[in-house]
């Protein structure tokens, strides 16, 4: 049997370069992304850099472990600086899909290939060892309250 695609933790940060913070529960709004997070707020290091997907992040905890394996980086789920982190689903193949996570409805922008600002908040080597699955960009079409266990679906 499959195993099912889901949310496996939670993370905002109320302004730049501020620690994640891990939740169980969290607000997604259209337009805005989930409130408390430093980019609902615009406060993001990258707030005032035009671009798509700057509402909410996604990451697998497939990569994650995948860090630690090939490169001794143990990375806390938190630390990869993103709001979301599934398993069981395939992120890069959500690129330009619409998908639900919950009742909440999201469009996956583009990937999220790591940076060195994430580097530098996280651990040494880290955003070389994450290129090409850093995770997925998206926007929240539909908002609602995004739950820690709540099901991944691809709508289409």
């Amino acid at each position: 049997m499959p195993t099912q695609a889901l949310v496996v933790s939670l993370h905002i940060a109320a302004q730049a370069a501020a620690p994640m913070q891990s939740v169980a529960n969290v607000i997604a709004v259209a337009g805005r992304g989930l409130e408390g997070d430093r980019y609902f707020e615009q406060t993001g290091t990258y707030s005032t850099h035009p671009g798509s997907g700057r509402e909410i992040t996604l990451i697998e905890s497939e990569a994650v472990a995948a860090l630690a394996r090939e490169y001794e980086i143990q990375l806390p789920p938190g630390l990869a600086r993103r709001n979301i982190v599934t398993r069981a689903v395939a992120l890069n193949h959500l690129v330009g899909k619409t998908f639900n996570i919950g009742a909440v409805v999201l469009r996956g922008m583009r990937l999220c290939e790591p940076c060195l600002h994430m580097e530098k908040l996280a651990a040494k080597g880290a955003a070389h060892g994450l290129i090409h699955r850093g995770g997925l960009r998206a926007e929240i079409v539909s908002g609602g309250e995004i739950r820690v266990g709540d099901a991944v679906q691809v709508i289409d």
